[in-house]
């Protein structure tokens, strides 16, 4: 069975800074390309970034450039979003799923990311 675990979503301020973790488990996760997706209140689904099964190649959402990185440690079968210089519009809960832009396959349960003063 697929499952994904995100964390590390919190409280931060403007500005601020998280890293967020996706613990995977049941899938060969160095087969996959991964993605990060987020919901903010009220809003569809929008695609945030992606990186492919070995890392070689990193893609990003125009809203998100510059001020995400994502990577991952096929060791420990987990994905991570860095995101710097955070604004009050990128509060969302904060998704992993296997597979790129266009073809998402499995999610995790999301982790809430609210950023406010």
């Amino acid at each position: 069975e697929v499952r994904l675990v995100e964390s590390g979503g919190a409280l931060v301020q403007p500005g601020g800074s998280l890293r967020l973790s996706c613990a995977a488990s049941g899938f060969t996760f160095d087969d996959y390309a991964m993605s990060w997706v987020r919901q903010a209140p009220g809003k569809g689904p929008e695609w945030v970034s992606a990186i492919t099964w070995n890392g070689g190649r990193t893609y990003y959402a125009d809203s998100m450039k510059g001020r995400a990185t994502i990577s991952r440690d096929n060791a420990k079968n987990t994905l991570y979003l860095q995101m710097d210089n955070l604004k009050s519009e990128d509060t969302a809960v904060y998704y992993c799923a296997t597979g790129g832009q266009g073809y998402l396959e499995h999610w995790g349960q999301g982790t809430l990311v609210t950023v406010s003063s």
